[in-house]
């Protein structure tokens, strides 16, 4: 628990020049390879049924995954849990899809101000157990209703459990949570990252 404390003031220490000059975009396997990903945009399994994206990596700025990588290992050796990620980084002309198919900013942000996915400063993830299931979360990723909102009543008392343990690890370690995704977390000081339109083919 002492190291990844320790970790977590050294990253704050320098995340304002990281902000400021880190305009890498680094793939997370790189970063932390026991992290799962289940990218549903680079299939059809997604809410536009559309393939979205050319490649199933995940993508972020280097301080971003360095941070999700910090929470990946507090909630393995805490909980025996891992973290599943479902997107990342995320190209502006797919941004702009997406808003024609759902133009409701509560569930996805307008292009003409971008989002906090195409600064690759945002991550959408659950946890799963030592098996791979995921956890309980009272609904599954991209669920544009209200049952999705972090603070919705109607969910189990497991189901808000398992919330609250993501929503408590992510934010111990530099996220914001987003209140009507209980899935998605920007990473602070996300603004002083520009917006990308940069596509990754593999």
């Amino acid at each position: 628990m002492r190291k990844y404390f320790v970790l977590f003031l050294f990253f704050c220490v320098v995340s304002f020049d990281f902000a400021q000059t880190d305009t890498n975009l680094v793939f997370l396997g790189d970063v932390d390879s026991t992290i799962v990903t289940d990218v549903r945009y680079a299939t059809v399994n997604n809410f536009t049924h559309q393939v979205l994206y050319p490649t199933a990596k995940v993508y972020l700025r280097k301080i971003v995954a360095e941070h999700l990588a910090l929470v990946n290992n507090y909630v393995k050796e805490k909980y025996s849990l891992r973290l599943k990620v479902f997107d990342g980084y995320r190209p502006l002309s797919v941004q702009k899809k997406m808003w024609k198919i759902v133009p409701d900013s509560r569930y996805v942000a307008n292009p003409k101000n971008g989002s906090r996915h195409n600064r690759g400063a945002a991550v959408d993830l659950t946890l799963i157990d030592s098996t791979g299931k995921e956890l309980d979360m009272g609904t599954g990723f991209d669920n544009f209703t209200e049952k999705a909102h972090y603070n919705s009543q109607d969910l189990t008392e497991r189901q808000k459990e398992n919330r609250k343990l993501l929503r408590d690890a992510m934010m111990k370690f530099g996220f914001e949570p987003l209140s009507t995704e209980w899935w998605h977390f920007d990473y602070h000081g996300w603004r002083k990252f520009n917006i990308l339109d940069k596509v990754f083919t593999k």
